[in-house]
């Protein structure tokens, strides 16, 4: 019956106020129905679990009376639009290595064949196998000088594996995923005798040089745009949930696992993780109104203003000595904003600009400029779900009018101009001050108009993505190898993490290879260029702070 009325054919306003009022009063009740029986289920299955038994299993209705909460909220069918697939031509990118000429059997030939050329077939193959190695050091020993002369190992070479062993074993754990055991199999199946205790330092003991490049990457990374994605992850290291800070721009990936996610963890990451420095400025007491923290709190603050960098230590002891009083969230909300004033007075790492985030609070006060993602925001209508007809229909037909938004934001990055950037902004407000007479739709739209600034901020600052999936597929990575490995044990092993997955991430978007990189710098023979200097070149190629420079 639901499915079959029409609200434009009744004539009485009344009537169909009521009826509009009384339907979503059924959404309402279907919604608190549904979550009310969830609960309870997952109440009953804990019960049945502490007294040994089992909970409900999970089985898939076979009507459709009441389907399942959808949990894919993927937008990917209304954002893209379908384009005709196109087979590409691999054969320029294989490299030659080899060439052999196959002849005919002359016994085969008729005596009048002609000799018309060559037929030419590319055949790929691989070969591995070992390349165990006696070195055979000349040893001089001068009685004069009691003194012992040894040959050196080439470049490249040292303990019991050479630099192939070495290379291998990093590309198959953080580029391919595999797990140390199955690492180990691999080598002893190859002939190599190696134990695992062997690979386990290999991949993550002595990685100086290698530590010390990521850094120069995620300088250089930080200094190619104003702007920068930031994303995290969770991940576990020695069984303990920590979380995976990932900060990325099309030219790099920069790894940082942290024991927390809060605002001061997010700067900590742009810093690249040295001692916390706290600034009470008057941008701190700024940001200290802006939450709303009591006038009296901040007069103290102001007459007891100190403009210079704190440890972390000393910033608690001060504010134990001159506000002992304060709440936690306070202290808080102190202690963030004073990090931050420090965050933007230093001069060792580059200042970001703007951030491209999903809206997490610890997000905020960090940057100047905030930018949200699109696609998230297109999440939280795609998590609705709507039992009455009428509704899903209001719903569908405003997702249409979003993603058709969205599409001409897309539009305007290629071609921007302030008429088309009045119109938008226009546009926005429009689309965004709709009634559809669906309540949770109308809530969930007026939240999307709040964020105006923050969703349009590619029209000051059209270089900028409009959504954060880039960072997300990187955080991604993350996951793969966490669900592999589950993590980490000590301190090395999470520095080996955030170190190797931040140089294949880059070396992906630069287009180098990860092998021949990892190979390059473990032989010493050093050929491939120093990422960073890769990524300050093509900086200057993209020019990804254009709008910036204009201003």
């Amino acid at each position: 019956m639901l499915e079959d009325l029409d609200l434009s054919s009744i004539q009485d306003e009344s009537t169909r106020r009521c009826i509009i009022l009384l339907l979503n009063l059924v959404e309402e009740l279907k919604q608190e129905n549904r979550a009310l029986r969830e609960e309870n289920q997952r109440l009953r299955d804990e019960n049945n679990r502490l007294k040994g038994e089992q909970g409900k299993p999970t089985i898939k209705p076979s009507t459709k009376l009441d389907p399942p909460t959808p949990t894919d909220h993927s937008s990917e069918r209304e954002r893209h639009r379908p384009q005709a697939w196109k087979k590409g031509r691999k054969i320029e990118q294989i490299q030659i290595d080899r060439e052999q000429v196959l002849r005919v059997d002359p016994a085969i030939l008729p005596p009048d064949a002609a000799f018309k050329g060559y037929e030419e077939v590319v055949v790929q193959d691989v070969v591995v196998h070992t390349d165990n190695v006696l070195f055979r050091k000349e040893k001089f020993y001068s009685p004069s000088q009691r003194k012992t002369c040894l040959a050196e190992l080439p470049s490249g070479y040292q303990g019991e594996f050479g630099p192939g062993v070495r290379a291998m074993a990093i590309i198959f754990a953080f580029a391919c995923h595999m797990t140390e055991p199955k690492i180990l199999e691999w080598f002893r199946q190859m002939g190599v005798q190696i134990s695992a205790g062997q690979i386990s330092n290999l991949l993550i003991k002595d990685h100086y040089q290698f530590h010390g490049e990521k850094d120069a990457v995620y300088a250089a990374g930080l200094s190619s745009s104003p702007w920068q994605h930031l994303d995290d992850t969770a991940t576990r290291v020695n069984g303990q949930n920590q979380h995976c800070q990932v900060v990325a721009n099309p030219l790099y990936t920069s790894y940082l696992t942290t024991p927390s996610k809060d605002r001061l963890s997010v700067i900590d990451v742009l810093r690249n993780g040295p001692p916390r420095q706290f600034r009470l400025n008057g941008e701190a007491l700024g940001y200290l109104e802006a939450a709303g923290v009591s006038g009296v709190t901040r007069r103290r603050l102001a007459y007891l203003l100190q403009d210079q960098d704190l440890d972390e230590a000393t910033m608690h002891r001060w504010l134990e000595e001159h506000l002992p009083n304060l709440g936690a969230q306070t202290r808080k909300w102190i202690l963030d904003a004073a990090a931050v004033a420090a965050y933007h007075a230093q001069t060792e790492w580059p200042v970001v600009r703007l951030l491209i985030c999903d809206g997490a609070p610890q997000f905020t006060w960090v940057s100047e400029e905030l930018a949200l993602c699109w696609v998230h925001e297109g999440r939280h209508y795609k998590k609705l779900f709507p039992y009455v007809p009428q509704h899903q229909k209001l719903l569908d037909d405003f997702l249409g009018e979003f993603w058709d938004f969205y599409r001409e934001l897309l539009a305007y990055r290629q071609e921007p101009t302030l008429e088309e950037q009045t119109r938008l902004e226009t546009e926005f407000d429009t689309l965004f001050a709709t009634k559809t007479g669906y309540w949770t739709l109308d809530e969930r739209i007026a939240l999307t108009q709040a964020k105006k600034a923050s969703l349009l901020m590619v029209l000051k600052h059209p270089e900028i993505p409009l959504h954060n999936n880039s960072v997300e597929l990187d955080a991604r990575q993350r996951v793969r190898k966490r669900k592999i490995s589950f993590g980490p044990r000590v301190a090395e092993g999470t520095r080996a993490w955030d170190t190797f997955m931040s140089l294949a991430g880059t070396t992906k978007k630069l287009g180098v290879n990860f092998y021949r990189y990892i190979q390059d710098r473990i032989s010493g023979a050093n050929q491939v260029p120093q990422l960073s200097s890769i990524i300050e070149e093509r900086a200057k190629e993209l020019d990804l702070g254009a709008s910036w420079q204009a201003a």
